[in-house]
């Protein structure tokens, strides 16, 4: 491991730590994040919220980033359904999700992303024991109850 991960991530890439939500410092670009994960055998992708104000928008932009099936349905059980369900995607030791610019998007439409957050946590949950963890950073803050 690079000695400029950041020892949260590298704790949680090399096995000592659970997968879950984690902090990144403000001023360290998301591409290390995504480039130390994929190094350690980890898939990783990012999910730019910017410009997004809807669920429509929202939805469509996670199916593009994270690849989704074409079966995807749009709809918050489909979105929680890919993330714990993840036989459509290759193996991997463990899987990292940049989120990025996405203040936009929980101030325009805040009921949508506490449900989001509630997926994001039940997601993080479902493969916290598992060989192959699910992590979560939420670029430049924290959502507004934690996740």
């Amino acid at each position: 491991m690079s000695p400029e991960v950041p020892p949260a991530l590298a704790a949680v890439l090399d096995g000592r730590t659970p997968a879950g939500v984690l902090p990144w410092p403000a001023d360290r670009p998301v591409a290390d994040a995504l480039a130390a994960a994929e190094d350690a055998g980890w898939s990783a992708a990012a999910l730019d919220l910017g410009g997004v104000a809807d669920k429509a928008g929202f939805l469509d932009r996670c199916a593009a980033a994270l690849d989704f099936p074409a079966y995807f349905g749009h709809n918050w059980d489909a979105l929680a359904d890919c993330l714990t369900d993840l036989s459509w995607c290759p193996p991997a030791r463990g899987r990292l999700l940049v989120v990025t610019d996405w203040q936009g998007y929980a101030g325009a439409a805040p009921e949508d992303w506490s449900v989001f957050e509630q997926v994001l946590a039940d997601a993080v949950g479902y493969w916290r024991d598992t060989d192959t963890g699910l992590s979560v950073i939420m670029a430049g803050g924290r959502g507004r109850q934690g996740t």
